[in-house]
C-alpha cells in the first residue's frame, strides 16, 4: 500500500479544504494510505503526522480556512530543519507529499524536492501570483468577497457624498484590486504594477464630484507604492476632494469566506490531479490550472517569480471608471 501525506501551508484561501478532502478520497479510492500534517512545516519537523479516511474529510467542502492549520517556521527554512521534516515522514514510511499553498509554501517543496524527497505542490493562494496556474485557490472567493465590500460601501457612501478607499490584498501583485475594480464599477484603480501619481486619482475624484455622483470607488491593493493610508495622508494635507473620504481595510476579511461553487470545484480538481501525479511519478512539479485544463510545471520555473498580470485589464478599468 502507498502511502502519502498531505499538508497546508503559508495563508489559508477558501478552498484548502476542497484540495484536501479531494486529495484524501482520492488516495482512498487507490486504496492509499493518507496522512494530515497538522499545522504545515513545523508539524512536520514536530511529526504532527496523523492517518486520515474518507471520513475524516466529510464536511469540510463547504468550510473555509484549512481543517489542518497552517503556521510559520523559521526552523523549516534550514537544512537541519529539513532534515527533521524528511525523518518524521521517512519514519512513518511515507512516500510522497502534497504541499498546497502559494509561493512561499512551494519554495519549501522545492528544498525538499532537492533533497531528494517525493513532492507535488497544489496551486493554492487568494494573491493569484503563482506561476503554473492561470487561477489559484482562494481567488474566486476572495474576488467576491471584495465585490460585496464594494457594492455595499456604494450604497452608504451615496447616503452620504463619500468616497471610499477600499484597500484588498496583494502584497505584489494587484489581481484582486484590478478585477474588483472592473467588476465593481471603481473610478480608480491602484495596484503595485503600474506607478501611480496621487495628484491623478484625486482629480479624478474631484471630476466624479463635479459631475453630480453621490460617491466614488478607489481600490488599492495593499502592496501599492501608495496604499490606502497614504493616499489618505495625501489626500488630507494636499488635496480638496469634494467628497468626505473614508478608508476601509478588507485584510483577512477576504480570506475567511467559504469557498464559492468555483474554488470548490478547482480544489477538487488539482487535489485529484496531485494524487495521479504522483501515480504517475511526477514529482517536483506544482499542479495548477492553465487555458482551463490541468497543467503540472516544474517547481524550479514557479519558486521565487511572481506571475504579471494583464495590463490590457488595467487600460481597461480605467476605459470604464
Amino acid at each position: 500500500m502507498k502511502k502519502i501525506a498531505v499538508l497546508t501551508s503559508g495563508g489559508d484561501a477558501p478552498g484548502m479544504n476542497a484540495a484536501i478532502r479531494a486529495v484524501t478520497r482520492t488516495a482512498v479510492k487507490k486504496g492509499w494510505q493518507v496522512f494530515g500534517v497538522k499545522e504545515g512545516y513545523r508539524g512536520l519537523i514536530e511529526g504532527k503526522i496523523n492517518p486520515m479516511g474518507g471520513r475524516d474529510v466529510a464536511g469540510i467542502l463547504q468550510r473555509g480556512g484549512t481543517f489542518l492549520g497552517s503556521a510559520r517556521c523559521e526552523e523549516f527554512k534550514t537544512e537541519e530543519g529539513r532534515l527533521k521534516a524528511i525523518r518524521s515522514l521517512n519514519g512513518l514510511e511515507i512516500e510522497a507529499l502534497v504541499v498546497i499553498g502559494g509561493n512561499g509554501s512551494q519554495t519549501g517543496s522545492l528544498k525538499l524536492f532537492e533533497m531528494g524527497y517525493p513532492v507535488v505542490g497544489v496551486a493554492s493562494t487568494i494573491d493569484n501570483d503563482l506561476v503554473g496556474s492561470d487561477i489559484t485557490i482562494g481567488v474566486d472567493t476572495s474576488l467576491n468577497i471584495s465585490l460585496e465590500a464594494i457594492d455595499r460601501l456604494k450604497v452608504t457612501g451615496s447616503s452620504h457624498q463619500r468616497a471610499f478607499l477600499l484597500e484588498v490584498m496583494g502584497r505584489n501583485c494587484g489581481y484582486l484590486a484590478l478585477m474588483s475594480a472592473i467588476a465593481g464599477g471603481a473610478e480608480a484603480v491602484v495596484i503595485p504594477e503600474v506607478k501611480t501619481d496621487p495628484e491623478e486619482i484625486a482629480h479624478i475624484l474631484r471630476v466624479a464630484y463635479e459631475k453630480g455622483k453621490s460617491h466614488a470607488i478607489v481600490v488599492v491593493a495593499e502592496g501599492a507604492e501608495y496604499n490606502a493610508a497614504r493616499l489618505a495622508e495625501y489626500f488630507e494635507s494636499h488635496q480638496e476632494l469634494g467628497f468626505a473620504l473614508r478608508v476601509t481595510v478588507l485584510g483577512h476579511v477576504q480570506r475567511g469566506g467559504a469557498p464559492s461553487a468555483f474554488d470548490r470545484i478547482l480544489a477538487s480538481r488539482l487535489g485529484a490531479g496531485a494524487v495521479n501525479a504522483i501515480e504517475n511519478n511526477e514529482f517536483g512539479v506544482l499542479v495548477g490550472w492553465v487555458k482551463s485544463k490541468l497543467s503540472k510545471t516544474p517547481l524550479a520555473d514557479v519558486v521565487g517569480k511572481t506571475k504579471e498580470i494583464d495590463l490590457d485589464l488595467f487600460e481597461l478599468a480605467r476605459i470604464l471608471d
